[in-house]
């Protein structure tokens, strides 16, 4: 149900088919040839998107006219409440495609077929309150010929040609000017071909509105604090449901529900079960609808309070419950309520009587509601709700039922017999309460005659005629809805015809040969059968089966001839002849019939034909009775044909060619098959699973069994292993060594132990190796005592006192069991007892000891042992350690500072006298003299060099600087610090007013001299840089004057740039300039470039370039 647009929505409502009075238009086969016309000349106009028009005509939106039977009758299954979604195949259908052939598309067309339903009527729910009075009822139907529509309301025609409020837009109903007297009710539409009729499920057609609250004055409700109270709502007329709430005293103050306060949207009354001085005030019941959302208030009732004292404590008494009898839909959210009034304010508590509330269920309001989402029948029962305080209790009991709409468990197919022929359709539906059913034929009720029985959901029509075809509905429905499934019936009758005639038989001497005769007839014709004119009479050799089919016995060449099946019923009769040859058997021979080959080598399977000639022979090669498909497997395959004799080629065999082949060699008459064995010599298969049975710390138990040989024994088989630490699979040794290949058990030895294992086997025959076996579970050898010693024992450095031991760590392959450590050991040279101490860290290469007594450099003998939680292990090779020497004693001697530039300074030293403490490196410290020492930087050399580039600094700054030694054990004491000044800043002005003059590769270049200032270093020459473009060397020319002259290689692009030069360093660089040479070619004509140049020079310097006149040489 919609309301709409009259100009727009009756347009659009027309494009689903065609209205009920253009049908019989005399013009509308024009217009189809007009629009068939003018969609062939789109289709060619679409480039690369070649679809005919049949085609375009049939993509339509929700239809397809053409449809099958089978979509017709999902069509017509598919309406009413609960329907099911099963596809059910049709009887005696053809299937078609979306997108068939335009002649196709015209057979399609042309098969008639009953009325279909593609859009059904929906409950609906209109507003009186809605500007637009029209309500538009829902119905559209497929058919051939186009179907009609009526409708119904409440089972009553609706004459839409008399009532001008009702209109029909195809199969639409539109209401205008609705009423709800007149137009509440339940509609039906009926849709009508000549096939049939058929009805939709029933719509109820409702109305939203919301009348006024009465305005008569409410009374005041006057009680006493501690007291319990109800105040009416008493809602207005309306429909649908309503939404209560209330107003305290004004808008927008709602009252706030709690365990005391509880609004009933049942019967919409506000509940206090405890009133206190705050509750005093005016109350106002506001109204809701849940379709139009209107809101009515009701006049305000006043509640006072009595002045005669205080109620006292009272039990509770329940004022707010839910129906003794609450029924609900499966699926439904089903709310129960209950409140109680009561001093003090009781509490709520719920239970179901027979069983647990289901978890699903949730408690609202202060548990005064009982939420029960997505209702099952599992939920149905007894349910109550108890209100206690400290004075007592109250229950309240009531029964919760659920119910199901009908569902279809089987509905009926479209159906077609024969005249005389029985009917029975069965269609079978659940709900609750049980469905029951009832049959229509053609839109009216199917009664019980002598023909006709219904049982139950059963339908069964005894010796149909042809007045029995029509449009039948199943309706199975019960107190709460009611679902429809139809078909439609078809009465064949027909003279008999066969599709093809005659037909040409080719059989071979001695084998049975079937004639059959399968005519189109209804009834069911009577067959005869003849021979060259004359009548066939069955005999041993010829017999007449049921299917009407004529069976010879070994046929011989007399057995050829014309064979006449005749077809006859009431309604015509047709012939069938059937020409039948006999010709002599085809024999096959295909050599070799066995053989075997060994992987890699080629064979030649022959096939040889002896047939009848006048025969054309076709060949097929199978492998292991599949199709070989020559082309598909990397080459291997060649297929070489005469007109006799198909040879197959196998080159390069592989295990996998081995097997059954056939050569099928087939005729017109007959069909022969000769099969030969391939046997493939190869590598063996991989053997099965291998079994850890025992293990041991080196050792474990291994079994298998055997995989196929592939035609050569295996000799032996390779046990391998793989392991966290190991790289890949390593072959490992057993016992017995080696293992034969009659054998499926072996051990492996010399494993390490604790180091988890992975175990498989190689098989090996005089061919080859094979793949390995899958894996075996991991499993973990037994914990030993470790048996291998850290390797490269070694120590030195640390600080003073302090003897530092180090070593490789022995990998976890090697650790064999848990709590794996070290053990350190060490004693003074000369000395006898050691001292041991235990490292506990697997992962530990280094140890420190620390002890104030022994000086530096004291030799110690040091070893290396493990242990585990087994015992402990072997200790490495006695070697010789000294301990620290300690950090340097004294600092650098003579240490020199010179300025080399404004940034950098040269610092020189020589080393401390050789003792106890050598230094590894030197630390330079340098700062300013109005710095802290602590502010300064350091810097330290790479080794043992004695000098050292400061850079970075600050021009014209006096730095002051010292040096000391370090080595691991820590630094030695500074030098004193020396005095030293960086030299001024380079000029910060570049060369300018650069001039200069190209003759040929000679390029005379000038520039302004460039004076320092004050606090700058004064230049004492000029560098000279030219590159060429587009490389990054540089070539330098020094120079002390203003001017240069440099000579060109031939051939380039060529940029110059000068800079100053003094002591302090490099100043900035003058504008580039570009020049261009090329081989061969005298330049005369001055250039110049201007880039980074002030404009007012770079116009100075081109002007005197052109003043200055060039000399041909």
């Amino acid at each position: 149900m919609c309301c709409f647009n009259e100009e727009t929505d009756l347009l659009t409502i027309s494009r689903k088919g065609p209205s009920r009075t253009s049908m019989g238009s005399p013009w509308k086969p024009l217009l189809l040839l007009s629009v068939i016309s003018g969609l062939a000349d789109f289709a060619r106009a679409v480039a690369g998107r070649p679809v005919s028009y049949a085609a375009v005509l049939r993509m339509k939106a929700d239809s397809s006219s053409s449809s099958s039977m089978s979509s017709r009758m999902r069509l017509r299954n598919s309406h009413g409440v609960g329907s099911s979604s099963q596809d059910w195949s049709p009887f005696s259908r053809h299937r078609y495609s979306a997108l068939s052939s335009q002649e196709d598309y015209r057979s399609e067309e042309s098969e008639e077929f009953g009325p279909v339903f593609i859009q059904e009527p929906d409950d609906a729910i209109f507003s009186l309150d809605s500007d637009d009075k029209k309500i538009i009822m829902n119905c559209e139907a497929r058919g051939n010929p186009v179907p009609t529509y009526s409708w119904l309301i409440n089972g009553t025609n609706v004459d839409t040609e008399a009532d001008f409020r009702y209109s029909l837009i195809d199969g639409n109903l539109i209401i205008h000017n609705a009423s709800e007297v007149i137009d509440y009710g339940r509609y039906q539409c009926r849709a009508e071909n000549s096939i049939g009729i058929v009805l939709s499920r029933d719509a109820l057609l409702q109305f939203a509105y919301l009348g006024p609250f009465s305005g008569k004055t409410r009374g005041a409700v006057s009680v006493r604090e501690g007291q319990g109270v109800v105040l009416m709502c008493a809602p207005p007329s309306h429909s649908p449901e309503i939404i209560y709430s209330w107003v305290f005293n004004e808008l927008p103050s709602f009252v706030a529900e709690d365990s005391r306060r509880f609004i009933s949207q049942e019967t919409g009354n506000l509940y206090i079960s405890k009133v206190q001085p705050s509750d005093v005030g005016s109350y106002v019941c506001q109204v809701k609808n849940t379709v139009t959302n209107a809101r009515v208030l009701s006049p305000p009732t006043p509640l006072t309070l009595k002045t005669d004292g205080v109620m006292g404590e009272y039990e509770p008494k329940i004022e707010a419950h839910f129906p003794q009898t609450v029924l609900a839909a499966k699926g439904v959210t089903v709310r129960l309520e209950c409140f109680a009034l009561g001093n003090p304010v009781p509490t709520i508590t719920w239970r179901k009587m027979s069983g647990n509330i289901p978890k699903k269920a949730r408690l609202r309001k202060s548990q005064a509601v009982l939420e029960i989402p997505n209702i099952q029948l599992e939920d149905s029962g007894s349910y109550e709700c108890k209100a206690e305080n400290t004075r007592g209790g109250t229950a309240f009991r009531g029964h919760l039922q659920v119910y199901t709409l009908p569902q279809w468990i089987s509905m009926i197919n479209d159906t077609q017999l024969d005249s005389g022929e029985q009917l029975r359709w069965e269609c079978r539906a659940t709900g609750k309460p049980r469905p029951t059913y009832r049959w229509l034929r053609n839109g009216e009720p199917l009664s019980t005659q002598s023909r006709v029985e219904m049982v139950n959901g059963e339908l069964t029509i005894h010796r149909l005629q042809q007045a029995d075809s029509g449009m039948y509905q199943c309706i199975a429905e019960n107190k709460y809805g009611a679902i429809y499934s139809s078909a439609e019936l078809k009465i064949l009758a027909s003279a008999p015809m066969f599709n093809n005639n005659p037909v040409r038989l080719i059989a071979t001497v001695g084998k049975d040969v079937s004639l059959e005769c399968r005519p189109r007839a209804s009834p069911k014709p009577r067959i005869s059968w003849r021979k060259n004119d004359r009548r066939l009479q069955p005999s041993r050799r010829i017999m007449l089966l049921r299917n009407n089919t004529l069976r010879i016995i070994n046929s011989s060449r007399s057995d050829e001839g014309s064979y006449v099946c005749r077809a006859e019923n009431q309604f015509g009769s047709a012939e069938l002849t059937t020409v039948l040859l006999v010709k002599e058997p085809m024999r096959v021979e295909l050599s070799p019939l066995r053989v075997e080959v060994t992987v890699g080598e080629s064979v030649v399977l022959s096939c040889k034909v002896t047939h009848d000639p006048s025969l054309d022979v076709s060949f097929l090669w199978l492998l292991n009775n599949q199709p070989l498909n020559t082309q598909q497997d990397g080459g291997h395959f060649e297929y070489i044909q005469t007109s006799s004799t198909a040879d197959l080629m196998i080159r390069s065999i592989l295990l996998k060619h081995a097997g059954k082949y056939g050569c099928r060699a087939q005729t017109s008459a007959d069909s022969v098959l000769a099969e030969a064995e391939l046997l493939v010599r190869g590598p063996p298969g991989p053997p099965g699973v291998v079994i850890v049975e025992e293990i041991t710390a080196s050792t474990a138990t291994l079994s298998w069994s055997h995989g196929v040989d592939n035609h050569s024994p295996i000799t032996t088989y390779n046990v391998q292993a793989r392991s966290p630490v190991s790289l890949g699979w390593q072959t490992v040794k057993t016992d017995p060594d080696p293992v034969t290949g009659s054998m499926e058990s072996a051990m492996a030895v010399d494993l390490n132990p604790w180091v988890e294992y992975e175990f498989r086997v190689v098989a090996t025959n005089s061919i080859g190796t094979g793949d390995p076996s899958p894996p075996s579970r991991a499993v973990r050898t037994k914990e030993a005592v470790p048996s291998v010693a850290p390797a490269n024992v070694r120590g030195g450095n640390g600080r003073r006192h302090e003897l530092v031991i180090s070593w490789e760590p022995v990998s976890e392959e090697y650790q064999n069991g848990e709590g794996f450590g070290y053990i350190v050991a060490f004693r003074v040279n000369g000395t006898r007892g050691w001292k041991e101490k235990m490292v506990t860290s697997a992962d530990s290469t280094t140890y420190k000891y620390r002890d104030e007594t022994f000086p530096p450099l004291t030799p110690f003998e040091v070893r290396v042992g493990v242990y585990n939680n087994k015992g402990d292990g072997p200790f490495s090779e006695v070697v010789t350690v000294f301990s620290a020497e300690g950090e340097p004693r004294e600092p650098p001697s003579e240490v020199q500072a010179f300025a080399v530039s404004s940034s950098e300074i040269k610092v020189l030293w020589k080393p401390p006298s050789p003792g106890l403490g050598r230094p590894q490196g030197y630390e330079v410290s340098f700062w300013k003299d109005v710095e802290q020492e602590e502010l300064g930087k350091k810097k330290r050399t790479l080794g043992n060099e004695t000098n050292m580039l400061l850079s970075g600094l600050d021009g014209n700054t006096q730095y002051l600087v010292s040096v000391k030694g370090f080595n691991s054990a820590g630094q030695g004491p500074s030098s004193t610090a020396v005095k030293i000044s960086t030299k001024k800043n380079a000029p910060s002005l570049p060369p300018g007013n650069l001039m200069w003059i190209q003759e040929g590769n000679n390029v005379s270049l000038s520039w302004d001299p460039v004076k320092a200032r004050d606090n700058e270093s004064e230049v004492i020459g000029y560098k000279v840089l030219l590159r060429q473009e587009g490389r990054g060397h540089s070539q330098v020319m020094r120079t002390p004057n203003s001017a240069v002259v440099l000579t060109l290689p031939e051939g380039g692009t060529y940029i110059i740039e000068v800079r100053a030069v003094s002591e302090g360093g490099e100043g900035a660089a003058s504008a580039q300039v570009r020049v261009l040479t090329s081989s061969g070619v005298r330049a005369k004509n001055g250039q110049l470039s201007v880039q980074n140049s002030p404009p007012g020079l770079a116009w100075t310097a081109l002007f005197l370039s052109l003043m200055v006149p060039s000399f041909p040489l």
